[in-house]
């Protein structure tokens, strides 16, 4: 009954935090040699804990796209030149919210003006960081019709996100459902990159921001009996405006951004904020673009900035090879980097690898002539090349640079390059009908 479902869900939720904690706890002061047996039972844990949610859940009113309210805005904003746009500072006209709460589940979805929202400044989010995201795109294609890109595999990382965080569960397709009708609604804010392009077509698109946080007023470090589920979306210009610009790596040994049996795999803020003193840092002291994090005594190659990294070298093996570090739950599984993954694959043009190297591996293979480029891949960029990485108080240069099918000399290697046309062409239609990029106006 309602009641004794009110009654229960409480401690049962402060249970399921307490078995991540327990876990996570327990994970960081072992051996390397522990990881993998942790990690499995960290994964068991989840999924109990996951099992015990859904049971807790049931019967509370779930997510349902077909009960949106739907508010439009009495004050549109001035659309700008899609010139001006800059990288998240701009927002459209309407937004998504959801509210959830212990007693009666999700209530009904809205989508309304755009605009602040209130919040108890005791709320769980602004004290412990109850807060996960995700980071996607709307675009319009070659055809001027609309599209996503995999969208389904942010619903899952969100979903994962929150299942970590103790947030509550929600139907994956009913949220997209609704971020779909969100950006139809505002598709209009979507930039044209095929319109007065004079030849160069630069990279616009609607940047879509999900977030899920803890809006319970309490201090308190426990599972959250409220939270909000948003999204807002904002136009955005090329990451690259005037081509493409190699970039300069700074290789952190001191600060560490995820490790074994921590929150790495997770896009949660919590990740985020204690990386911008390190970038700060790099850009003054190195003029560094990126930290490039290294993890442990052998100096393993992480992630680059916020960004999954690739290298396409000869290996020590002598055989040619393109790698990047594996899912071992300290790297988050970029939608870009499985695609990057599963294009070189298709492609075959030689050995593709989830594996393990290091910063002293890079160093003997540019010595030694064996290294042919390297790049990050993420949803902002969608490729970045790297032209130097700062190591040891060295600048190590890296090839970055090749002569395109017209002799011209760009600033990308050739397989970056490669990679970054096929997920344009699928992303803006020019590849038509294709199952990463379904049409949704």
């Amino acid at each position: 009954t309602p009641a004794i479902r009110q009654a229960t869900l409480s401690p049962l939720q402060c249970f399921l935090s307490c078995i991540s904690q327990s876990v996570e706890q327990t994970q960081f002061s072992v051996s390397s040699s522990h990881f993998s047996m942790l990690r499995a039972r960290s994964a068991i844990a989840r999924a109990v804990a996951s099992t015990l949610r859904t049971q807790a859940n049931r019967g509370l009113n779930t997510l349902q796209a077909s009960n949106v309210l739907i508010e439009k805005t009495d004050t549109p904003k001035e659309r700008p030149a899609k010139e001006t746009l800059t990288f998240g500072k701009l927002f459209t006209d309407h937004m998504l919210e959801c509210n959830w709460d212990s007693r009666n589940g999700w209530h009904e979805p809205e989508i309304k003006p755009y605009g602040p929202f209130q919040m108890d400044p005791s709320a769980l989010v602004l004290h412990y960081a109850l807060e996960c995201f995700e980071g996607m795109k709307a675009y319009r294609g070659v055809d001027g019709k609309i599209r996503l890109f995999r969208p389904e595999l942010n619903m899952k990382r969100l979903q994962k996100s929150s299942q970590r965080l103790t947030l509550p569960e929600f139907d994956e397709e009913e949220y997209l459902a609704l971020i779909k009708k969100l950006v139809v609604m505002d598709q209009d804010w979507i930039p044209n990159s095929f319109e007065d392009s004079d030849g160069e077509v630069l990279p616009y698109s609607l940047y879509i921001r999900p977030t899920h946080i803890a809006t319970e007023g309490i201090l308190g470090v426990r599972a959250s009996q409220e939270s909000k589920l948003f999204t807002i979306l904002s136009p955005v210009g090329p990451y690259y405006a005037d081509g493409f610009k190699a970039v300069k790596l700074l290789a952190r040994t001191d600060v560490v951004r995820a490790w074994p049996g921590g929150m790495g795999d997770t896009k949660c803020g919590g990740n985020y904020a204690p990386t911008i003193l390190a970038q700060q840092q790099a850009e003054k002291s190195d003029g560094a673009s990126q930290v490039l994090w290294l993890f442990g005594e052998e100096e393993q190659v992480t992630e680059v900035g916020t960004m999954n990294l690739w290298m396409h070298w000869i290996n020590e093996q002598g055989v040619e090879e393109v790698i990047t570090a594996p899912l071992d739950g300290t790297i988050l599984e970029g939608v870009t980097r499985r695609s990057v993954l599963e294009l070189c694959n298709e492609w075959n043009v030689c050995k593709v690898t989830e594996g393990l190297f290091t910063m002293p591996q890079i160093v003997k293979a540019l010595e030694e002539g064996r290294v042919k480029e390297m790049f990050g891949c993420g949803t902002a960029a969608v490729v970045s090349p790297v032209a130097c990485i700062a190591y040891n108080g060295k600048d190590l240069s890296i090839p970055h640079t090749h002569t395109d099918a017209n002799g011209n000399q760009v600033a990308i290697g050739p397989l970056a390059q490669r990679v970054y046309k096929a997920l344009f062409d699928i992303q803006y239609g020019v590849v038509p009908n294709h199952k990463w990029a379904p049409i949704i106006a």
